[in-house]
């Protein structure tokens, strides 16, 4: 069972306690609610304490990180408090790319717009691009948090390196490495020769005098995240290729073309990138550190039966990870980025002028999108209780995202604020009931 974090009187941290010793304490008012996500309270009456060892175990990945406390006890080491923490790079890629995008076309239109200045750029060592120093960031601001809210007293590490040429091709070795797949090759020929100079669709030729003119095309579009590798590349007939459009091989009904495109590396790229930026973080809190290997943390979860999941790994990592007790009915916390605010001063249109007002102050009746709020109608057709994230007004009339949908125009008298927004989302992840 997810355990409550607890803090005393001076904020500082004390030994997470069972969800009914925390409901004990709030209902004899020895303790309030500090924060409802992740739920601590703090403990009025109360100043340190004898607390056990914990440990911070992290297993960084592309889209999902797990974070787990893992308490050391008399009876071994029981996972105490996890979480899943979903990044947001790839949004991030994208809103980067339309922005570049349409400064490409201002400037293109010859409108009165600075030129292109890409000579005069500097960069830090050690820079990321900001959808990958974006997910060491969420890393770092969870990390900090559970380090003030809990008696953080080591971390482990997931540390991987993924060799994407081994992934691509299991028999490359040696000088291989440096000659690349198209040594002595242009990509055409490359593929020509790789699909018999035949379409590798309908099978037309393109050889001969007869021969249909060939083309290189996609397997997976790059609209629907296919990539340039040649591996995703195959060759078609200029017919095959205008039917194909925008679907993968499979949706045009040739999955086994689309078998032949290996697995995208984008996830494994990502993970070698900041894998040494989130090492260099944690080294820097002088905690103990240990550091671990991926398969090392699949041979502690296979051998101790665990299912696959971000949270489970983490609890799995490194050689404390080989004997961790998991509780079945444990409910991890589903943390997801959103942001905070947008970059732009207003919304465009389709031809890139203002539709929208300039930004105006985001706060509105104490209230600012994002916040969780709990706004109780007395009557009228949404007349109830409503829990959920606000999107609000001027005029003082709220949106409420709930879990069951979204309820318009409540007004900000009934709305009590139960969590500030923050720049993430929440919410209970799955149950795992039955380890197989």
């Amino acid at each position: 069972m997810q355990r409550v974090l607890v803090v005393d009187r001076n904020r500082e941290p004390l030994m997470p306690c069972h969800p009914a010793r925390a409901r004990e304490l709030l209902r004899k008012g020895r303790a309030r609610v500090l924060r409802r996500c992740p739920f601590t309270i703090m403990i009025v009456d109360r100043e340190g304490g004898a607390v056990q060892p914990l440990t911070l175990k992290i297993d960084p990945g592309s889209k999902t990180t797990g974070l787990v406390l893992v308490a050391d006890c008399q009876r071994g080491k029981r996972v105490v408090w996890a979480a899943d923490l979903h990044h947001r790079g790839q949004q991030i890629r994208d809103a980067l790319l339309s922005r570049s995008q349409q400064r490409r076309g201002r400037r293109s239109r010859k409108t009165r717009y600075r030129p292109a200045r890409f000579a005069n750029r500097r960069r830090a060592e050690g820079w990321l691009p900001p959808s990958l120093q974006s997910r060491v960031h969420n890393i770092n601001t969870w990390a900090g948090r559970l380090w003030r809210w809990a008696p953080v007293s080591a971390v482990a590490l997931e540390l991987v390196r993924f060799d994407t040429q081994l992934m691509q091709n299991p028999e490359i070795s040696g000088v291989e490495y440096q000659q690349g797949t198209l040594q002595g090759y242009e990509v055409k020929e490359y593929l020509l020769e790789k699909w018999a100079w035949q379409c590798a669709y309908c099978g037309a030729k393109g050889v001969g005098v007869e021969g249909v003119p060939l083309e290189v095309e996609h397997i997976v579009p790059e609209s629907r995240g296919g990539s340039n590798r040649v591996s995703n590349l195959a060759i078609a007939c200029r017919d095959c290729n205008q039917k194909k459009g925008n679907l993968t091989a499979t949706e045009f009904g040739y999955p086994e073309v689309q078998e032949q495109a290996r697995q995208p590396l984008r996830d494994a790229a990502a993970v070698n990138s900041t894998r040494w930026a989130v090492y260099d973080l944690f080294r820097s809190w002088g905690l103990p550190l240990e550091v671990g290997t991926g398969g090392r943390t699949k041979y502690n979860r296979t051998r101790q039966g665990y299912p696959k999941t971000n949270w489970i790994d983490a609890a799995c990592v490194g050689q404390s990870g080989e004997a961790v007790t998991i509780n079945p009915g444990h409910v991890p916390l589903d943390i997801k980025a959103t942001g905070r605010q947008a970059r732009r001063m207003c919304l465009p249109d389709r031809y890139g002028f203002p539709r929208t007002r300039a930004k105006q102050g985001r706060v509105h009746f104490g209230f600012q999108t994002g916040d969780i709020v709990r706004a109780v109608v007395p009557k009228g057709k949404r007349a109830g209780t409503h829990v959920g994230r606000v999107a609000v007004r001027s005029r003082g009339y709220f949106d409420i995202t709930t879990r069951t949908g979204r309820v318009t125009d409540i007004s900000h008298r009934y709305c009590t604020v139960l969590h500030r927004a923050d720049g993430y989302s929440y919410q209970k992840g799955e149950a795992h009931y039955s380890f197989n």
